[in-house]
């Protein structure tokens, strides 16, 4: 990994699905743009079994082998907040940008209700990294 890429936290309340979807896909899509890491509020005992089964499915990844549910105090500091949409008062982390992406919960829900989710994660992913490619870029140009 390359050194002095911005961290980013995905925030969630219990840090058991969407969070942990997008701290995975961040690894796999766009580690050599920033760093990913989730967080919550509360920690469950485990990832969303259901979120499990579904990355392992489409994108070959174990989040168990590499993930935990972690409470935001156990994550550095970082540059960019992404929260999901928990619909409560996140707390103030501190931070250079922060975003809100407003996803539903897929817990409990069908497996189709479950995809529409983390391709809509994998998506906001993607943008995120081109949007920090291209704020470096113009840091960058900043300093010629």
């Amino acid at each position: 990994m390359k050194k002095n890429l911005p961290k980013v936290a995905f925030v969630c309340v219990h840090n058991s699905c969407r969070s942990q979807i997008a701290e995975a896909l961040g690894k796999h899509l766009a580690s050599e743009v920033f760093e990913s890491y989730s967080a919550g509020t509360e920690i469950k005992s485990e990832i969303n079994r259901d979120a499990v089964r579904l990355m392992k499915e489409l994108y070959q990844i174990d989040m168990e082998k590499t993930q935990y549910s972690k409470l935001l105090s156990s994550i550095p500091n970082v540059d960019i907040v992404i929260t999901m949409g928990c619909n409560v008062q996140c707390p103030s982390i501190p931070c250079e940008y922060r975003q809100d992406w407003g996803l539903e919960d897929p817990t409990g829900k069908k497996d189709l209700e479950f995809k529409k989710v983390i391709q809509e994660i994998h998506r906001k992913i993607l943008d995120l990294a081109k949007w920090i490619e291209n704020d470096q870029l113009q840091k960058n140009m900043k300093k010629i």
